[in-house]
């Protein structure tokens, strides 16, 4: 084998496991900067629902009440709930990944009741209020899901339609009747904001970044060997060359054999002039000999 091909086989062992180590380490790097990434958004649309919440609560709701539709056909706008949402359903045209759900453990729309898994979240906020936003995993027929919640709490306009029946409004109770939706209390954890998302969209992200990083590794292994083979080339391999050619022609017989030029103060420079030296003295050798 020669010496270029021992040289770049050493290069690729080098670089083919420190490549390893990296493609590791930067895969779980990215997949943890694509889940912050996703959950930045996330708790984005979070604070974009709540707002909506509230200037339906605080602005929108007070108006459409003083509608005299409002008490004979209930006005689903008044609801704070029925704004986020349906403002959310507008945001997935553009984000079709993210779900979001008001769930709450009593509603007065049973589409609203949360499941199982969403009651949960619902116990678990109220038994750490310090931590919301809650974010979390979860396994689904679908695959591994990602979400965020943020405690529901009724505040004062709330307990209008939910403290108890008679207090709510005759045209909310000929819609949803009197069996559910009541006995809220202020303060108290009532349901949760839930954003879901698959965990295949940050994976995703990391994936399509991890195949660039992959691509520009293999990119700067090939040019760094390259490079370097042409610089080994340049001031090792050719050097010895012409010091391997001149000692052939020696060897040969040949007499009038112009001495090498060293090139430089490096280690090759030395050998050539360490050759030059036993040149001279092999032509002063045979000249005695011949005398």
């Amino acid at each position: 084998m020669k010496l270029l091909a021992k040289f770049n086989l050493i290069l690729l062992v080098i670089f083919g496991l420190g490549g390893l180590l990296i493609s590791h380490f930067a895969y779980q790097f990215l997949v943890g900067n694509a889940r912050r990434e996703i959950l930045q958004e996330a708790q984005l649309m979070m604070a974009s629902a709540l707002a909506v919440r509230d200037y339906t609560s605080n602005d929108l709701s007070p108006l459409l009440q003083q509608n005299p539709q409002h008490r004979v056909r209930f006005l689903a706008e008044t609801v704070p709930a029925y704004g986020a949402t349906s403002t959310f359903r507008m945001l997935r045209d553009k984000y079709p990944e993210y779900t979001y759900k008001e769930a709450a453990l009593n509603p007065t729309n049973l589409n609203d009741r949360a499941t199982d898994w969403e009651a949960g979240v619902i116990q678990d906020l109220r038994n750490h209020p310090g931590q919301a936003p809650m974010v979390g995993e979860r396994d689904t027929p679908m695959g591994r899901e990602l979400y965020m919640a943020n405690p529901i709490k009724p505040n004062p306009g709330c307990l209008e339609c939910h403290s108890i029946p008679a207090a709510a409004p005759k045209a909310m109770i000929t819609v949803y009747g009197t069996e559910h939706g009541f006995g809220w209390k202020p303060q108290e954890v009532v349901g949760a904001q839930i954003i879901s998302v698959p965990m295949s969209v940050p994976i995703a992200i990391a994936d399509s970044a991890f195949h660039e990083l992959v691509f520009f590794l293999v990119a700067t292994l090939l040019v760094t060997i390259i490079a370097l083979d042409l610089g080994v080339y340049a001031f090792v391999l050719r050097p010895l060359k012409k010091v391997s050619e001149t000692a052939d022609r020696i060897s040969r017989g040949e007499k009038n054999v112009a001495p090498l030029v060293p090139a430089g103060h490096d280690e090759i420079a030395t050998v050539t002039a360490s050759f030059n030296r036993m040149q001279l003295s092999l032509a002063k050798a045979l000249r005695m000999l011949e005398e």
